[in-house]
Parts: structure tokens; C-alpha cells; sequence
């Protein structure tokens, strides 16, 4: 990065940074809160849950004191108001329908009673944040969150019991034809029925035909990350499967496989085969730095996790080969940078870190084809390998986007 534009782009990543913490997390709910021993109050510490505007009751209330002439509480929140609306005899309600309400009672039965009824609603609508509420008795103080979301509305996709209704074969293709036609007689030869769709921003196109496939034109050398792009935003299968276009099926490559093992954990995103028995699946390891020079982030070749129960061959990782079944909804919201037009493939997985739960499994495996003369035309390789210019572009991609001072493979 030239010396005369540094100073002016760390400052406009500085705000960038700082409106995506705002996006991403609620400063109340990631607040380190500590209980304090001996309290005699009793409070919600994980699990409330509100929607936006709506009054609810807050659950576990309660006073555990010894024996007084009077007990008084009080509660307060920042971000909505509390109320109830039952005063029994010999008590004392203020600040009902307001950020602050204080119960006093001659009753401690009396006094939990009406803290089991006791509401909190939210003020403004946001759809993620939280509150803080402070609940206090005499020298005793609690804090506990409140998490105020809206529920979001469930996407399902109806699956059948065929693969052709769970899962579409994706793929991008740049002046190899020969290649590409190999792979889909391959695929044919195992799945017959199965969707393919195919993004392709060669220069010089070729009508690609077929039953069930898809075949996309883009403007010349739009990119591998704006093909990756294209061909996922047109999969309606709960599933999809990517595949580079010198691949090759055969009888290891079993998609219901990967299906199995996505269905029996649903909280998997991504989970990658091997290619040629190689499954050069890798791990990431992040620091986040501080919000002035930023992260660093090392790639780590092999790195894997531990194995996913009832499924050995199976590992969790963080990024694997180009060879992978993913969830389409979690792709989609992910997404491919279309920045990246030329090499790219562990930045996906390196954008959704923390967002997408990855695995690796060995027992399905895809061919490679052998090298052909479309690989060494000029053409094709002039985009296959850009030079150094890509590599310091990415780099100064990772600084920016990914908010990073510095980035390691190995």
C-alpha cells in the first residue's frame, strides 16, 4: 500500500470496523458480567429471550432474605420498561411502565409473588440487540441480559427422496470444453437425472446441451468468484454440490454420502470430499488484533478438529477442497467475493469463518483429468496465472476487508 494513501485508508477502515461491530454484535450482550456470592437474588442468567416491542414476563425473579421489617427491590433496564399491574395491600410500586421500578413489601412472600409478575418491554425496534437489567436489594446488585430478537421465519426445502430433488452439480468453466464434456458424461454415467448448471465466461463459447443442464453465458473473464456466484444463486435443491470442470466422476463418488452425513448434523454447512484421495482440507486460525492494525490470520495446511460422531472418516476443519456438498441457503449468505477473479478458493472459506461449520470426509472421492492442450493455450493461461499483481491485490484485499495486518499459510 503506497505510503501517501495508508494513513487515509486505515481511518476509513477504522469506521468500517466499527459499523460492522454494530451489525454484527450487541454491546450489551457480549458485556462480561460476573456473579456476585452469597447474593440473595435470583435472576434469569442465560436464556431470555424477547421480541421487539413486546411485553414479556421475566422469568426466576425472586428474593431469598432473612427475616425483615420490610424488603425493597428495584430493577431497571436502558433499553425498554418494566411494569405490573397488580398492587396488593401494605406494598409500595414506583416507576410501573418505566426504565425503573421499585417494590417495596412487608411480605417477602408477597414481594416474589410480584416479581414473578413482572414484565419487560422493548422500546424501539431493533430486530438483534439486548438490554442489561440491574436488580438490586439493599447492598446486593445483579446484572443479567436480555437478548431482544426477532424470530425469523423458517426457509425450508422440501426434499424428496432422490438425490435429483436434494442436490445440484454446480461448476464454473473458463476455454475448457473438452474438459467440461468429459465431466458431465461422467456425472451422467452415475446420476442421470441430477441438475447441472454450468457459469461460463469463456471467451470464445460453446452451446452446451442436455437434459436437466444449465447452461449460463457471462461477459469474458468475469472471474472464478463471480462464476461461483452465478451458479449458486440459481440452485433451488436444499444442496449443492461443487465440482471444478476438469473433474471426473466415478464409482466413489457417492453424493448421498455427503447427504447422509449433512442430514444426520444439521448444523453443518459445508462438508468436502477428496479429490484423487487427497482431501487438502486446512485449518484457520484468527486473531483479531486490536481495532488499530488489526488481525492476523494463518492457514494451516492439514489442520483439522476432532471427528464427527458416527461418522470416523469424517473431521471437522475450517476450509477444504474444491470438491464439497454445502447447505445452498448458508453458502448464499456468504457468498463469493466478485473480486476475486482469478485464483481464489480458501478466501470463501476465510470470509465465513465463524459462519459456516465445516467438515472433511474421506470415503468420497472424485477424479482429475489429465492435463490437455487447453490447459497450456496461452489464453487460458494468462488468466490461470496472473502474476504477482493478483497476489498483492489479495493482499490488500485481506487488509481491508478482512480487517488483517497480516496473513500465513502454511
Amino acid at each position: 500500500i503506497a505510503k501517501d494513501q495508508y494513513e487515509e485508508l486505515v481511518k476509513r477502515r477504522a469506521k468500517d470496523l466499527q459499523q460492522y461491530k454494530t451489525r454484527m454484535v450487541s454491546a450489551e450482550l457480549s458485556r462480561l458480567l460476573f456473579a456476585s456470592p452469597n447474593s440473595p437474588l435470583q435472576y434469569p442468567i442465560q436464556g431470555y429471550i424477547v421480541q421487539p416491542l413486546t411485553s414479556t414476563l421475566i422469568p426466576g425473579l425472586g428474593l431469598h432474605a432473612e427475616n425483615r421489617s420490610s424488603y425493597k427491590v428495584s430493577l431497571s433496564v436502558s433499553k425498554g420498561i418494566l411494569t405490573t399491574n397488580i398492587t396488593p395491600e401494605q406494598t409500595i410500586i414506583k416507576g410501573s411502565g418505566k426504565n425503573k421500578l421499585i417494590i417495596e413489601s412487608r411480605s417477602l412472600v408477597t414481594l416474589n409473588n410480584l416479581l414473578a409478575k413482572v414484565s419487560y418491554t422493548s422500546t424501539d425496534y431493533h430486530i438483534n440487540t439486548g438490554d442489561l437489567a440491574t436488580f438490586q436489594f439493599e447492598m446486593h446488585e445483579a446484572v443479567f441480559p436480555i437478548a431482544i430478537k426477532q424470530p425469523r421465519v423458517p426457509v425450508l426445502y422440501e426434499m424428496g427422496t432422490d438425490i435429483s430433488s436434494q442436490v445440484t452439480i454446480t461448476t464454473k468453466t473458463f476455454q475448457r470444453y473438452r474438459h467440461l464434456r468429459v465431466l458431465l458424461d461422467s456425472i451422467r454415467q452415475f446420476y442421470s437425472d441430477v441438475k447441472i448448471i454450468i457459469a461460463d465466461d469463456s471467451f470464445e463459447t460453446e452451446h452446451i446441451t442436455g437434459e436437466n443442464i444449465q447452461h449460463y453465458i457471462m461477459p469474458p473473464a468475469q472471474g472464478w468468484f463471480a462464476g461461483r456466484n452465478l451458479a449458486v444463486s440459481q440452485v433451488t435443491t436444499k444442496y449443492f454440490l461443487w465440482v471444478d470442470d476438469d473433474f471426473m466422476f466415478t464409482k466413489k463418488t457417492k453424493i448421498e454420502n455427503l447427504v447422509e452425513v449433512m442430514e444426520a448434523m444439521p448444523e453443518l454447512d459445508v462438508v468436502g470430499g477428496s479429490v484423487k484421495g487427497n482431501q487438502f482440507y486446512f485449518a484457520l486460525i484468527y486473531e483479531e488484533g486490536d481495532e488499530i492494525e488489526g488481525g492476523c490470520l494463518y492457514r494451516k495446511s492439514g489442520g483439522k478438529f476432532q471427528t464427527l460422531p458416527g461418522y470416523p472418516q469424517c473431521s471437522m476443519t475450517n476450509g477444504v477442497v474444491n470438491f464439497f456438498l454445502a447447505r445452498t441457503d448458508a453458502v448464499q449468505r456468504v457468498g463469493f467475493d466478485p473480486k476475486l477473479q482469478r485464483t481464489a478458493h480458501s478466501e470463501f472459506f476465510m470470509d465465513g469463518l465463524g459462519t459456516l461449520l465445516v467438515a472433511t470426509c474421506g470415503d468420497v472421492s472424485i477424479d482429475h483429468q489429465l492435463t490437455t492442450s487447453e490447459n497450456k493455450s496461452p489464453l487460458y493461461n494468462k488468466f490461470r496465472y496472473p502474476g504477482q499483481g493478483d497476489v498483492e491485490f489479495k493482499l490488500k484485499l485481506h487488509f481491508y476487508k478482512n480487517h488483517l495486518k497480516c496473513i500465513k499459510y502454511g
